[in-house]
């Protein structure tokens, strides 16, 4: 993919949180949540980010989305008017007309919504903090309900009187109401019913051809990463480490990691025997990470070199990107 098709390019994206002690609070650390990260998503595309509870994930979203503010690194975004900015160093003035272009949807559809709002103001919210005619207003939140598939006549209505499927509905409607062309959604559907998850995530891949979106999806559900995303990026411990298009990452994981997650993927035919590969240890602590490889401690097949040199994430495979010393010589097994 060259650049020109590119909407979002992240490059060496850190996030470290200070670690401080006593009444002066002075910093005696700090916990890298996000550490030297880089990625790049294609318009049009969705990118799955995927890694276990706590390797950086939302932060990551929400450095991109400036809902926290990077330590370092460039966050590149291709605007309507065809200039790049990046959002990790632009000013708010800048960041608030950019705000219409990126859109975030949250996990929890009962906490994101205000109770003591109807559908009406929270869905038309964006619409008035961008100055939208009152006038028009109305219609258009109308609209975007039909869009969510539920009926208009439910905006004078509160959140309480909906399921969780309709309430992540309602915030999928909120974020598209300025016409965004990048959207994250931050596990939408973890929170959801297996059967409704579905149902969600196929209104979403709808959305994605009818309005040309570009999604980062975030999950920690491979199956659910599956359905949906062209590509996924797996996260351990702050840090990249693969990146594939989907089907090239679930037949031919290349990092020791990507396979010990994808074992444990449910097969849905009962009579298919897997072996599951059982990670021994903790996760490295992010305030105190070991050397060399960070996955190294828990990995049964590091050597030395994993133990004191930092891997690069290398293309192995056209466009597949590993970040293992030992990539090109493991064999390691997959899930068709």
């Amino acid at each position: 993919m060259n650049d020109g098709q590119r909407l979002l390019e992240v490059n060496n994206l850190r996030k470290h949180f200070p670690i401080q002690h006593g009444l002066l609070r002075r910093e005696i650390g700090r916990i890298r949540a996000v550490d030297d990260v880089s990625f790049y998503i294609g318009e049009s595309e969705t990118l799955g980010l995927v890694g276990e509870s706590g390797c950086g994930k939302t932060t990551t979203a929400r450095c991109i989305l400036r809902a926290v503010d990077p330590t370092s690194g460039e966050i590149l975004f291709r605007s309507e008017d065809g200039s790049t900015v990046d959002v990790a160093t632009a000013p708010r003035a800048q960041m608030r007309s950019l705000r219409h272009e990126m859109q975030m949807i949250f996990q929890d559809p009962f906490s994101s919504l205000n109770p003591r709002m109807t559908l009406m103001d929270i869905v038309g919210e964006p619409l008035v903090i961008s100055g939208y005619p009152r006038s028009e207003r109305e219609d258009r939140v109308a609209e975007l309900l039909r869009v969510v598939g539920l009926r208009p006549e439910f905006m004078r209505r509160f959140p309480h009187a909906f399921s969780g499927g309709q309430r992540q509905r309602i915030g999928i409607a909120r974020a598209l109401a300025l016409n965004p062309r990048l959207i994250v959604a931050d596990e939408p559907v973890s929170a959801l019913d297996v059967s409704v998850q579905a149902q969600v995530l196929n209104l979403m891949m709808d959305l994605q051809s009818e309005l040309g979106l570009t999604y980062l999806f975030v999950a920690h559900d491979l199956s659910v990463v599956k359905h949906i995303s062209d590509r996924i990026a797996v996260m351990y411990v702050g840090k990249l480490v693969e990146m594939a298009p989907t089907d090239a990452l679930f037949a031919t994981p290349r990092h020791p990691y990507t396979a010990a997650l994808l074992s444990s993927v449910p097969d849905p035919d009962p009579r298919t025997v897997r072996e599951r590969v059982v990670l021994q240890g903790e996760v490295a602590n992010p305030a105190n990470p070991p050397a060399g490889c960070y996955f190294n401690p828990r990995c049964e097949y590091a050597t030395d070199i994993c133990r004191s040199e930092t891997p690069q994430l290398r293309e192995i495979a056209p466009n597949h990107f590993a970040a293992c010393h030992r990539a090109d010589e493991l064999a390691l097994a997959g899930v068709v």
